[in-house]
């Protein structure tokens, strides 16, 4: 069964990392509303939700994202990039390794899950503020043995990689070209997210569903014109936390 691993959101969101965004006010009860409503998303789209033990004495738990990679093959723990953040994988580690067996993200290295897209065979990680090269030269290594082929690439105007781009299909990126260079993907087509909506291309698809974000029209818009059956979340609190959808589940298909 498809699972989608989620996490219950600390009641210290409020001091989450932030990099890109100024802090501001969260609403918490609201953020949990809107994190119920996201893990039903999930379950429309053929999930089952598993959570995670509650943390709620680290106030970015809930992005369980940046904890782990799943690979068809392996899993991968990450070693997040805020030191505040990484006594999160440890019960992320406890609950993946009855799906998968695992690998760990060594020191000197830093990656956060948000920073690695997955194409098939190809993968691209974003040597970011949170992710160095060391962690991509890590991954490569323990990835080399399965015929993966890693590339780095620069991520400086937004937090992760996933921040501006997503896989729509397997031959078409939504990206947001301002911040990722479209000419990293050949044989790829590109849409461009719409300029009103930078942040616009964070958005999960499961077969013929398309989960985004109500803030971005222009986006919703779009994938309805393709054919999907969009899901439309309201994300305003967690967006707060410098948070896109991708960053509340660690997919496992």
């Amino acid at each position: 069964m498809p699972t989608a691993i989620t996490r219950a959101i600390s009641p210290f969101l409020i001091n989450c990392e932030l990099t890109h965004l100024d802090r501001k006010p969260i609403d918490f009860e609201k953020a949990e509303d809107q994190h119920t409503e996201y893990e039903n998303a999930l379950r429309k789209m053929g999930y089952t939700i598993r959570r995670l033990a509650e943390t709620p004495h680290l106030a970015d738990g809930v992005f369980v994202e940046d904890t782990a990679v799943v690979f068809p093959e392996i899993g991968i723990i990450t070693r997040p990039g805020a030191a505040s953040r990484r006594p999160e994988t440890e019960s992320m580690a406890d609950v993946l390794k009855e799906y998968r067996e695992l690998r760990f993200i060594q020191e000197p290295a830093t990656i956060d899950g948000g920073d690695v897209l997955v194409i098939g065979k190809k993968i691209w990680i974003g040597n970011s503020t949170r992710t160095n090269k060391e962690a991509i030269r890590q991954v490569t290594d323990i990835l080399k043995p399965f015929g993966y082929k890693v590339s780095g690439v620069p991520v400086t105007e937004c937090l992760h990689l996933k921040t501006a781009i997503a896989v729509i299909e397997d031959d078409l990126l939504l990206i947001n070209p301002k911040w990722v260079n479209p000419d990293i993907f050949p044989g790829f087509n590109c849409e461009f997210v719409h300029p009103d909506e930078p942040l616009g291309a964070n958005v999960m698809r499961r077969g013929n569903w398309a989960l985004c974000p109500s803030a971005f029209i222009h986006t919703l818009h779009w994938l309805s014109e393709k054919g999907y059956d969009v899901i439309s979340l309201d994300q305003s609190e967690l967006a707060k936390a410098e948070a896109g959808l991708t960053c509340c589940s660690v997919i496992v298909e």
